[in-house]
């Protein structure tokens, strides 16, 4: 089952279900009129939001054309966001940066931070900056939206406790990070509001691409056109969403609608920039600069700017975006 919110001129939006092609959808309201409002009843409301889609896809619906263009963020604004460090290649490439701690890679129980959740990006909607110079970066992330977990969940309680699918872009501003990590308090002006993908899908859904609690697809970053990166989300996650939820749930409760991030998808190669047709690329910048420092002596491939447009999407194996496409443009605020 997929899911989606569409502008509706309120806060939260319209929830509405969709074909499994992704290509129409229904409105939910009679079900719910939010994804909130599904989350908070889910064990009642996703069956009807089943038996909806299933009549969309069967025909009996005629439904209307969906237009990413016209989603929000499926929680536009969520009661929590929490990113977490799943891959340790991430981390071993950019713990060299500024303002990082070797002392903070950790194999044996996941990093995370909490992120501001009130404003979350469309996925079409421009990243704004208030200063070209702040060394706008991007970071391709898997994110799970979660039902309630008791505090100190078990593995098995947190795995079950994962709702929907979706792709995200944690945005980050590299030239603040130093000042937030020294200040003791951790990322609060480094961390701008966070974007997502257009489309939810339950795991179910996703069928053999969802197992071991990781999402099994590669996910592909396009910078102004240009092949970033396309690193498979399922490979080299060290700790996998359940880990993450665990560790988050470690000394509270979380409330339902919670949204936990995967970290920066990161696969292990010694690739640079260009990446060949069948490369695996990267997710972010700060790692493609890092290896460029480390090969060559200096970076070469520069943050984001005003007016570039960056696409960000998780391929099916037909080639498609499983959750549709978050299309970007850089603009000063």
């Amino acid at each position: 089952m997929k899911l989606a919110t569409l502008r509706n001129g309120r806060p939260d939006g319209q929830l509405v279900v969709l074909s499994a092609d992704s290509v129409r959808f229904v409105s939910a309201t009679r079900i719910a009129p939010t994804l909130q409002a599904a989350l908070d009843d889910w064990n009642a409301h996703a069956p009807a939001l089943s038996a909806l889609a299933a009549q969309l896809d069967a025909g009996a619906i005629a439904g209307q054309v969906f237009d990413p263009a016209q989603a929000l963020a499926p929680l536009p604004r969520a009661y929590q966001w929490i990113d977490g460090s799943g891959y340790l290649s991430h981390l071993e490439r950019v713990r060299t940066l500024k303002g990082s701690k070797d002392e903070e890679l950790q194999s044996t129980r996941p990093l995370l931070y909490q992120g501001g959740s009130d404003s979350l990006l469309a996925p079409t909607d421009p990243i704004r900056i208030t200063d070209p110079d702040l060394a706008l970066d991007f970071e391709a992330e898997v994110a799970v939206i979660i039902g309630p977990v008791p505090m100190a969940a078990s593995k098995a309680e947190a795995a079950a406790a994962i709702r929907l699918v979706t792709v995200c872009n944690d945005v980050s501003l590299r030239r603040l990070v130093a000042d937030d990590l020294q200040n003791g308090f951790g990322f609060f002006h480094a961390k701008p509001s966070t974007s997502f993908a257009p489309i939810v899908a339950t795991p179910e859904s996703l069928g053999g691409a969802w197992r071991d609690n990781r999402l099994h697809l590669p996910v592909r970053i396009e910078v102004n056109g240009a092949l970033y990166g396309q690193p498979n989300a399922g490979t080299d996650m060290h700790f996998d969403f359940a880990d993450l939820i665990v560790e988050a749930a470690r000394t509270r409760p979380l409330a339902t609608g919670t949204i936990i991030g995967g970290g920066t998808i990161s696969n292990r190669h010694d690739e640079t920039l260009p990446i060949k047709r069948d490369g695996i690329g990267f997710a972010c910048i700060a790692e493609a600069r890092t290896v460029e420092k480390l090969k060559y002596g200096r970076a070469r491939t520069p943050f984001l700017k005003p007016g570039d447009t960056i696409r960000i999407g998780a391929l099916s194996p037909d080639g498609t975006a499983t959750f549709g496409d978050m299309v970007q443009t850089v603009k000063l605020a």
